[in-house]
């Protein structure tokens, strides 16, 4: 927030009192509420960003679209698709903006990606994409990694931005694939997704909260590829290689830590009177759920409630 231009960080609300009031000393926030419903009452807050645990998304951003409040939510916007699908709802009923905090699509990286991929068609027609996401956590029973009823696992906590990439290129899957091994607490701990697209084109994801992986993604086309090397999914530079040329490396910085791409994307459209970002759409969204629903299914993972 600090690195977004006219950005004001207004209020902060928490389960706690003390939490909030720490909160908002430490970073200098105008007012702390002590609980989730008087910061989605406050008349001074334009948008709202849900940053709680996996399984608190979807009552969380409900609360907000309620009060009418625009919402940003962190990823996975929600455990489910019938989740995500009611959000939607809402939010196109309401006319609120609403948007998933997939912050990597947001980052001068990704859009270089997208540009050189999708539009300027250097690599020729992109094939396939090979990315992983994966880092060695200590088993912990009470860490919400680990946790089931907090939408633990891989699959939700790094996966999903595996899933969002490919689908920013390829669109939603037609085929899929998948392996997982489930721990000892009933999370899913090391994810592999096969997806399969029209043309022959595929995605080749491997997630992990078990085991360190070089979290690289390549993205394979008939003319080339382009490499968003170590660590992917907060890249600033990439490497195009085009077949018969010198490998280039592109530089694509980002500002603070990253994560300002997607607070100044979600100002950007407040202030055009946008319902929803171009860059995240809400279909897309959703359909990107409804593909982690489909890997759990396969596996037989179900969360407590659903």
């Amino acid at each position: 927030m600090r690195d977004a231009p006219g950005a004001t960080l207004a209020a902060v609300g928490s389960r706690a009192p003390e939490s909030a009031a720490a909160f908002a000393e430490s970073f200098g926030v105008v007012r702390a509420h002590a609980t989730y419903e008087d910061l989605a009452a406050d008349p001074d807050v334009d948008i709202v960003y849900i940053a709680t645990p996996h399984a608190l998304h979807h009552a969380n951003a409900r609360l907000c679209l309620d009060h009418g409040k625009a919402v940003l939510c962190e990823k996975p916007f929600t455990l489910n698709a019938a989740q995500a699908r009611d959000l939607v709802q809402v939010a196109r009923e309401r006319r609120l903006f609403l948007m998933e905090a997939m912050w990597t699509r947001c980052l001068p990286a990704l859009a270089e990606v997208r540009r050189l991929s999708l539009e300027a068609g250097a690599i020729g027609q992109p094939r396939f994409l090979i990315a992983d996401f994966g880092f060695h956590k200590p088993f912990d029973p009470n860490h919400r990694l680990f946790e089931l009823a907090m939408g633990g696992g891989a699959l939700l906590d790094v996966g999903v931005y595996l899933v969002s990439l490919a689908s920013m290129l390829f669109g939603n899957p037609e085929e899929m694939a998948s392996r997982a091994h489930i721990g000892q607490s009933g999370v899913d701990e090391d994810v592999a997704l096969l997806l399969g697209y029209g043309e022959g084109r595929f995605a080749q994801l491997t997630a992990s909260i078990a085991t360190e992986t070089p979290q690289e993604a390549i993205v394979f086309g008939s003319e080339g590829s382009i490499r968003l090397h170590a660590l992917w999914w907060k890249a600033n530079r990439l490497t195009l290689a085009v077949n018969g040329r010198t490998a280039e490396t592109i530089e694509a910085p980002y500002l603070g830590n990253g994560y300002t791409h997607e607070a100044m994307e979600a100002m950007r459209c407040l202030r055009e009177g946008r319902l929803e970002s171009p860059l995240v759409p809400l279909d897309e969204t959703a359909a990107i759920v409804e593909t982690l629903d489909r890997a759990r299914a396969a596996w037989g993972l179900r969360y407590p409630g659903e």
